[in-house]
């Protein structure tokens, strides 16, 4: 048996499989209710209208669909992509602003691949998505994180920490945020913080990374601008996907930025995977220029608002005193924190004892500083399984205490 272990690059010492899909193996167990995941619901799923436009394409575009197609992707879902932008993200771009990738991670990966080296420091939001920590950690470089309150990233705390890190002579080439509906959060950005962390970046010259898949899930309260949207000088890259308001199976996301640093993205995807899936990419385009993702988000909106305040509700009656937790205006997620003694990974056990799973808090920080967190999905699981489940959280929380 060869001893791979020598072998292998030093970057491979830095990869770490996924915390939640491994924990969430003993969410798996028969009679376990997990909010743990962040699946959206397939009740949304449009399969009818999804099945008439495969075969259209199929039909009408089956020799161009089926094969290879170019780096930045089919010129239909670029242009349908950058008039969506336009008209509901305010962004002024046009298709030459957009690449397609396999989902909104691999755009992550490619970030990394590009700006990210030893000696370079990443600045991310603290909590962040779990999965931006995944995509990053292999490129050797560091992970600064920025503490959140009800409005978002703390800008004044991102300020002080871009001139300590200035002093220290670490290079840093980007901001990572996700400021609408926050993964694991649900926070929002206010108005005011997304100014002021443009003003930071332009006067330190660093990029913003804007995460957006949520955005379009807004149940309560008004929009707010996206950060691409405020961008004056080309310095925001925006990244987008079809998983939550069409289906995650097709596995199709964007990067929107200015041109240069489109074209540095598409060299970087050239030897990752050639092309994104062109099937895909077809029947994504017709289902935008259809009007079917047009017909099928306020559906989806409202069964995750029904669901989110379903939760909401359960948590206000049921949870014990000494816990909070945010109240998201859309999106997936709610953040809970239990008392400072209550270490969450410890808790772990219990709960799956108790029948109910969720995901530890200290795994959405680089630094895996705050111990007693937890992310809860409110998207996928029954009306009755939240009933349920929250019951059984409050219990085990009851039980530390």
């Amino acid at each position: 048996m060869v001893d791979i272990s020598k072998l292998l690059s030093r970057r491979t010492g830095r990869m770490k499989a996924s915390e939640i899909r491994e924990l969430l193996k003993y969410a798996s167990v028969e009679g376990v209710i997990s909010f743990g995941g962040g699946l959206p619901n397939p009740e949304t799923f449009p399969v009818k209208g999804l099945n008439e436009i495969v075969s259209k394409v199929l039909l009408e575009k089956g020799k161009k669909a089926l094969q290879y197609g170019t780096t930045e992707g089919a010129e239909s879902l670029r242009e349908a992509i950058a008039r969506r932008m336009v008209e509901k993200r305010g962004m002024k771009i046009d298709k030459n602003n957009v690449t397609i990738t396999s989902g909104s991670q691999q755009a992550l990966d490619l970030l990394a691949k590009l700006f990210l080296e030893p000696g370079k420091t990443a600045v991310v939001e603290a909590p962040t998505y779990l999965a931006a920590l995944s995509a990053f950690r292999p490129y050797e470089g560091e992970m600064v994180g920025i503490s959140m309150d009800d409005e978002g990233m703390d800008t004044h705390l991102l300020e002080e920490t871009m001139k300590k890190l200035r002093e220290e002579g670490r290079k840093v080439p980007f901001i990572y945020t996700i400021p609408t509906f926050q993964n694991p959060s649900g926070v929002t950005m206010s108005l005011d913080r997304r100014k002021h962390l443009l003003e930071i970046a332009a006067y330190f010259d660093v990029l913003v990374i804007e995460d957006d898949p949520y955005g379009e899930l807004r149940y309560a309260g008004e929009d707010i601008p996206t950060l691409k949207q405020l961008d004056e000088d080309g310095r925001v890259i925006y990244f987008g996907t079809v998983s939550k308001i069409l289906a995650p199976g097709l596995r199709t996301g964007w990067v929107v930025a200015d041109k240069d640093i489109i074209g540095k993205f598409v060299v970087a995807k050239q030897a990752t995977d050639l092309c994104t899936n062109t099937l895909a990419q077809h029947i994504i385009a017709e289902a935008f220029d259809s009007g079917l993702v047009e017909r099928h988000i306020p559906e989806i909106k409202k069964l995750y608002a029904h669901k989110r305040d379903l939760m909401l509700d359960m948590l206000d009656e049921k949870m014990p005193e000494g816990t909070s937790w945010t109240r998201p205006e859309g999106g997936m997620f709610l953040w809970v924190r239990v008392p400072a003694h209550i270490d969450t990974m410890k808790m772990f056990p219990k709960a799956i004892e108790n029948g109910i799973a969720y995901v530890i808090g200290e795994a959405f920080y680089p630094d895996r500083s705050v111990k007693n967190a937890m992310r809860l999905n409110f998207t996928y699981s029954s009306d009755e399984e939240i009933k349920e489940g929250v019951e059984r959280l409050a219990k085990t929380i009851k039980e530390f205490l």
